[in-house]
């Protein structure tokens, strides 16, 4: 992609690998990823946005890729993500943002326009469940807890790390491969993924978002009602989350809309055009 440029930005005591586009005076939106991405999890994104006047930013989140790798679980908690991305619209010298996640980045945008929407002028959910809700359903709802026990899976130390690095990560490309429509993901795409799960600690540090579940992640969950605009769009066919998510998460907002794309939990990777032309719609509204 010739219109990205990298940049190494210290924010919160760390530093973070960011993939930046489109015009440097346009408004910002940060896209944020989620497990097992990093910024090329965008990739289908970025563009279109930087091409729609947008300026585009994109960080490898912490313990991703080539951002910096803390080694305690405790630093991968929701308020330290949170202020993660605060010290990235501060850097570059702007009040807010708009604010788009998928998965775990949804969480981290969930998070940050409930506990700090002074930075958030509108959010964009891609199949990522409020916190709050996702907390309550994963232990009450059968059906849930039975879609997210790899979580209890990841507690465990090294174990998961074996498994998972197995075969040249065998595992875990199977498993994007297995959740998504047919072509989301080519062999190129695998091999760009493979190299940024193969970085030294780059694993470890990924599965601590989840290990930061047991040290209290959850009780930082800010359970106000959201008051900036938020559009959730769903690829209804996720096999990890629950469509009753997506309409339990949207109640926590007072202006929020549901929109639900024929897609997997990878929607923007299998419906580019779609989640873009929904996005860009979204972002330009006054």
């Amino acid at each position: 992609m010739k219109s990205i440029e990298f940049l190494y930005i210290k924010t919160n005591g760390i530093t973070l690998h960011t993939a930046i586009a489109g015009p440097e005076n346009g408004p910002l939106v940060i896209l944020l990823h989620g497990f097992p991405e990093y910024w090329y999890g965008w990739r289908h994104q970025i563009e279109a946005l930087g091409q729609a006047g947008y300026r585009v930013v994109v960080p490898d989140q912490r313990g991703y890729n080539l951002s910096e790798k803390p080694i305690l679980v405790e630093e991968y908690k929701l308020d330290i993500l949170r202020d993660d991305i605060i010290g990235l619209i501060e850097y570059l010298g702007y009040k807010k943002a708009k604010i788009v996640g998928h998965d775990w980045g949804g969480v981290i945008a969930w998070h940050l326009a409930s506990s700090k929407p002074d930075y958030v002028e509108k959010l964009i959910i891609l199949n990522s469940p409020h916190p709050a809700e996702f907390n309550r359903k994963r232990i009450y709802f059968p059906k849930q807890w039975l879609k997210s026990l790899y979580i209890l899976f990841f507690q465990a130390p090294l174990l998961p790390e074996k498994f998972l690095q197995a075969n040249e990560f065998n595992i875990m490309k199977k498993s994007l491969m297995n959740t998504s429509f047919q072509g989301a993901f080519s062999k190129k795409d695998l091999d760009e993924y493979t190299h940024a799960w193969s970085r030294p600690t780059a694993l470890t540090s990924m599965l601590n978002w989840y290990r930061a579940i047991k040290k209290g992640t959850f009780a930082q969950v800010n359970t106000s009602l959201i008051n900036v605009p938020v559009q959730v769009l769903w690829g209804y066919k996720d096999s990890f989350l629950s469509l009753k998510l997506a309409k339990q998460s949207v109640k926590r907002c007072t202006k929020a809309e549901l929109i639900l794309v024929e897609g997997t939990h990878w929607v923007h990777l299998e419906k580019p055009h779609i989640i873009n032309e929904l996005m860009i719609k979204y972002l330009s509204e006054g």
